[in-house]
């Protein structure tokens, strides 16, 4: 996993054996252990790191009308039983605009107000509720419905 890996040396002296990945991937997912010898004794612990992703489709940058799928999934193994999406942190209803399935929020014609910060919240049937945030960028015209631009002839218009 290097060079996404590290351990502050500094803070072995004070018993602090932490590791710290970033960028964390879909695939770091899983049980890690430590193991630390110390006056002829071995201490150990286990920590299961989970990972949850929000993904983009198509990739790449969103264009104004053009159809899009947000999908949220997590590493967590008991099975999903809500999806709740939040847009700039407050709840997103799914008017009939917008489609939701498990996981994932379609949106048939994303506008300029759409962009800003998504969160999707997944509650599973042990309870557990996991969530993460994707920042949604469009590319689009962000100005009246119907600009006029005025240029005297001759000259240049932007």
């Amino acid at each position: 996993m290097r060079p996404r890996v590290s351990v502050q040396d500094a803070a072995l002296r004070n018993g602090d054996f932490s590791l710290r990945i970033e960028p964390v991937r879909s695939e770091d997912a899983g049980l890690y252990e430590a193991r630390v010898a110390y006056n002829m004794e071995i201490h150990s612990c286990q920590v299961e790191l989970g990972v949850v992703t929000v993904t983009l489709s198509p990739p790449g940058p969103v264009v104004e009308h053009e159809p899009l799928l947000l999908t949220c999934n997590s590493s967590h193994r008991a099975s999903l039983v809500e999806t709740l999406w939040f847009h700039n942190g407050h709840l997103f209803p799914t008017p009939r605009t917008f489609c939701s399935s498990p996981g994932a929020l379609s949106i048939v014609r994303p506008a300029m107000s759409d962009a800003g910060s998504w969160r999707c919240q997944l509650r599973y049937s042990d309870n557990e509720i996991i969530s993460a945030t994707y920042n949604l960028q469009i590319l689009g015209f962000d100005g009246p419905t119907n600009p006029v631009v005025y240029a005297a002839a001759g000259s240049a218009a932007d």
